[in-house]
């Protein structure tokens, strides 16, 4: 269908992921870039970027320019996406020059979150930009039948936001989102850390906590790791004990919250779709459905299958990719 390359990209909040159609994901790096403050020269994207984060000179900042899916900052991105497709290009070995893109977009965004987007993406020299909504992709990514006359429920949870949506016939029926995902329960066991020991910890300690004894409100054999941080009343450097049963207190109401977005998008479902979903379930994707108890916590809350998708930190950009091939039912416009 197209004379130039053809590319998918999941613009996410803490990584972006470009997706090539003979090579399936080329490029998967964390969305942050290092800028001299006076100059506004990029000095590191991506994961070098992301090693200096906390470590860099007054002159020198590291900067994620997108929030909650979309753009923060629109030159910062533009700069950072424009390096990351001479990245994408040098690992496909030949030019992505005017290449097709289908970028995935928040189902809520607003139109002027959309245009920004695709202006972003187009500034990078892209031939032609269409926008998937991000549930459909993350749909797409799992293997659902999204062009059938079935109910597919997906729920994505990502680094800044969470959305659970029915798809149908290759469009959304009904979606709920909020902006908690992965980077809230860090900010969560933060905060509890702070409130409790008077420890400060960094985001990188919150993460690590999150991914090894970070539980859904389940029983489970407590666990526990020591984690280091700086003392608030001393100063002084100091490490303490951290159980799993304090991490999950830290993160409940956040999970609550992701809980109110899945049922109420259940609670939306028309009557003819709803034997669908008794049948085949829910699909979880995102980074956040990886957290220890996600889908026996959630089956149990709503009654219904929840099963994990085949890649569930890659689904929006498979889904991206794949789109080009039915972009005629799936794709929308930028403008």
């Amino acid at each position: 269908m197209f004379v130039h390359p053809e590319i998918g990209i999941d613009l996410g909040t803490m990584n972006v992921l470009i997706y090539s159609k003979n090579k399936g994901i080329i490029l998967n790096e964390p969305a942050v870039l290092a800028v001299h403050t006076e100059t506004n020269e990029v000095l590191a994207i991506g994961s070098e970027a992301k090693m200096m984060i906390g470590k860099t000179p007054g002159n020198v900042e590291t900067v994620y320019p997108l929030k909650n899916g979309v753009i923060a900052d629109f030159n910062k991105t533009a700069d950072m996406l424009k390096q990351m497709m001479k990245l994408a290009s040098k690992r496909l070995g030949f030019s992505l020059k005017k290449p097709n893109v289908v970028v995935s977009t928040p189902y809520h965004s607003t139109s002027v979150e959309r245009r920004s987007i695709h202006e972003a993406i187009k500034s990078c020299g892209a031939k032609n930009v269409y926008l998937i909504e991000e549930p459909v992709a993350a749909a797409i990514g799992a293997d659902l039948p999204v062009d059938e006359p079935v109910a597919n429920v997906i729920v994505n949870i990502g680094a800044g936001k969470t959305e659970a949506a029915i798809i149908s016939l290759g469009g959304v029926v009904a979606c709920h989102s909020l902006r908690i995902g992965g980077n809230q329960l860090d900010e969560d066991i933060i905060q509890y850390v702070r409130q409790k020991y008077n420890l400060l910890i960094g985001e990188r300690t919150a993460e690590r906590v999150k991914i090894e004894i970070g539980y859904t409100p389940i029983k489970h054999e407590e666990r526990t790791m020591v984690i280091h941080g700086r003392d608030l009343v001393t100063g002084f450097l100091k490490a303490i004990p951290l159980s799993s049963i304090e991490v999950q207190e830290a993160i409940s109401e956040s999970l609550q919250q992701i809980l109110s977005a899945v049922r109420s998008v259940l609670e939306d479902c028309p009557a003819e779709l709803s034997g669908d979903i008794i049948e085949h379930g829910i699909i979880l994707s995102g980074g956040g459905a990886l957290l220890n108890g996600m889908q026996d916590w959630l089956s149990q809350e709503v009654f219904v299958p929840v099963h994990l998708a085949p890649n569930p930190l890659e689904s929006v950009a498979i889904g991206t990719g794949r789109s080009l091939s039915i972009m005629q039912k799936l794709m929308k416009a930028a403008l």
